[in-house]
């Protein structure tokens, strides 16, 4: 592939991942209700916070802020890289603003819709209010002054650093008689073009889309147990791949003719396009796919054949949608496609 041709096919791996959890959001508040797709949110949101946030903080140069700077910093630069439209604005360095304007990156097009409020507050409490207990500061929390789902033009609020200890539940807490000033590009932190080029910064977006799976996949197991995570996700994830089969082997370069041949080239080239490699062999009249890895879970702890399952939907959705009389059989990370 080239390197335009890369770039694209990792957006479009990023657009599979994005819209399949999306999916599983919104197959929980169907199935579950509101109040178990919350409690997933959340713990989604806290699991990636645990990982990603203060080693981000360090990887950009961001350490040594203020805290309530650094954090809206954070929040900024590493949702850019994500490729998500976000703005920074900076009152003080105990006051400093993040807004989310629409559209809203993680729920693609309609699927806002379908979005409770008590949803989109759990992603603020997963990650957000939790910032000052991972920087150390039990001063700081975050201030919500708008939420997308509720009709309001972007979630947005702002980091602020009180005279005083708060309490847990005083970590987040909403003002929705606020709006946040206006953004002022001059005054946001910026990125070094020159250590992230596009291509970094297309796999950068990749990994970002899929972290998302990764980290939830695992919560819906600890949440809900085996049985009903592999109804939610496994199920998200085969509608998922039925309904984006066609954008995402357009995304890939895959003219989507009927059959195994064209299957099998849809199959290598996107699990290559997500990081794994796949050598893909004729056999008969059909084809083997031997994927020797599959970076999603690795040094998760649940990482298991239950995950895996869940995982394998995609692919599954995909080829229904492809050719629903073609035959598709899996061991482990075997793929047999057959006429």
């Amino acid at each position: 592939m080239t390197d335009t041709s890369d770039q694209q096919a990792w957006r479009t791996v990023a657009e599979l991942y994005r819209h399949f959890f999306a999916g599983l959001v919104l197959r929980t508040v169907a199935q579950r209700g509101a109040k178990d797709a919350a409690e997933l949110v959340f713990r989604t949101f806290r699991r990636q916070h645990h990982a990603r946030f203060l080693p981000g903080l360090q990887k950009l140069g961001l350490d040594k802020l203020p805290h309530a700077v650094a954090a809206a910093s954070y929040h900024y630069l590493s949702n850019r890289i994500g490729g998500v439209s976000v703005e920074f604005m900076p009152e003080s360095d105990r006051k400093a603003w993040v807004r989310f304007p629409p559209p809203r990156w993680v729920w693609p097009t309609v699927t806002i819709c379908a979005i409770p409020t008590e949803v989109s507050a759990a992603m603020l409490r997963g990650w957000q209010a939790h910032n000052g207990v991972s920087l150390g500061n039990p001063r700081l929390g975050f201030v919500c002054t708008g939420m997308t789902p509720d009709g309001q033009p972007g979630l947005e609020g702002y980091f602020l650093e009180h005279d005083r200890d708060l309490a847990p539940e005083e970590r987040l807490r909403f003002a929705r008689h606020e709006s946040a000033p206006a953004f002022d590009p001059a005054l946001a932190p910026k990125l070094d073009s020159a250590a992230w080029p596009e291509a970094r910064l297309a796999k950068a977006h990749r990994a970002y889309a899929m972290e998302y799976i990764r980290s939830s996949l695992p919560e819906v197991l600890q949440a809900f147990g085996p049985e009903a995570a592999q109804f939610l996700a496994g199920g998200a994830a085969r509608l998922v791949g039925m309904q984006m089969f066609p954008d995402i082997a357009a995304g890939l370069g895959v003219v989507p003719e009927a059959g195994a041949p064209a299957f099998a080239r849809f199959l290598t080239r996107l699990l290559e396009a997500q990081g794994d490699r796949a050598l893909c062999e004729a056999n008969g009249s059909g084809f083997i796919i031997r994927q020797e890895s599959l970076r999603l879970f690795q040094d998760v702890p649940e990482a298991g054949p239950l995950l895996l399952d869940c995982w394998a939907g995609l692919i599954e959705g995909a080829a229904m949608a492809h050719d629903r009389h073609m035959t598709l059989r899996r061991e482990e990370l075997v793929w047999r496609v057959g006429p």
